[in-house]
Formats: structure tokens, sequence, C-alpha cells
């Protein structure tokens, strides 16, 4: 991402405002069933391809909601939500999550990222709170949408 003044200390003047959109990425089959090895999550709509065509209403398998969830922290970063002049930006929690639909096997999705809030915390500390739309190539809904917090370090 490459918005004009976007510095830490120019935060107040972003929020409110969109700070980009990511590129599409993939979530095929074998980022399932790597994501289900990690997690133990092995329910068979998310790993029985054969299983998944015949009973799921989906038609196939779908992503995990939580693996939907944590795309978002890489793509947010691709956008640039970090300013340049910060030393370090840190998870710091979610305020609401929000699955809307189903990820299907082979979905290419990407992350819309509005800045909602900046909050100085002191000793070169901000607390950033965005909201991410993480949408579905071809679908009406996006995925998701959650407001994630990252404490910025300047």
């Amino acid at each position: 991402m490459s918005l004009e003044n976007y510095r830490v200390e120019t935060l107040g003047d972003f929020v409110g405002r969109e700070l980009g959109v990511s590129d599409w990425v993939v979530v095929d089959q074998e980022r399932i069933d790597a994501f289900a090895a990690c997690t133990g999550d092995r329910q068979w709509i998310h790993v029985d391809v054969e299983r998944a065509k015949r009973e799921s209403p989906f038609g196939g398998t779908i992503a995990h909601g939580y693996l939907t969830l944590s795309l978002l922290a890489s793509l947010a970063m691709e956008i640039g939500i970090v300013p340049k002049d910060a030393s370090a930006g840190l998870n710091y929690g979610l305020d609401k999550v929000r699955f809307m639909t189903p990820v299907k096997a082979g979905a290419r999705v990407r992350n819309r990222v509005t800045l909602e809030s900046a909050e100085n915390k002191g000793g070169g500390r901000v607390l950033v709170k965005t909201t991410n739309t993480l949408e579905i190539e071809g679908e009406d809904k996006p995925a998701l949408v959650a407001q994630t917090l990252a404490m910025l370090i300047a």
C-alpha cells in the first residue's frame, strides 16, 4: 500500500477511510487440509471431498471459519496497515467477528480494510482498530467481517 503520508503520527487522519484491498488468494483443498492437520479439526465438511460432494449443502468441501479468519493478518500486512515508520505491529485481539458465507474449496478471497480508530496509548504505542471484510470472488456476501485490534509501536 502506498497511502501518502500514512505514518504513526498521522493515523488519526485516516480514521474512517479504506486503507486498501489485498490481492486475491486461493483457498484450495490443500490449504484446508493443512489447516485441518495443524488444528486437529478434521470435520468431514472440510476434508472429505467425496462425502461433501454427496451430502454437503454447499456441493463440496468448505474452509474452516477460523482458517478464513487466520488469513486476515497476512492480507492486512500485504495492504500495509502497519505504517513504514512503526517498528512493530502486534495482534492485540478481536472486537467482533461474524462468519457470513462459507468459503468453498477453490474459491478466491481478498481482504478489504478500513481504519476505524487509532488510540494513542503513550510510550510510542498506538492501538488501532480495523474492520476487515473478507470478500469471496463472485459472491454477493463476504466470508466474514471482523474488527481486529493491533498495537503499533513507533
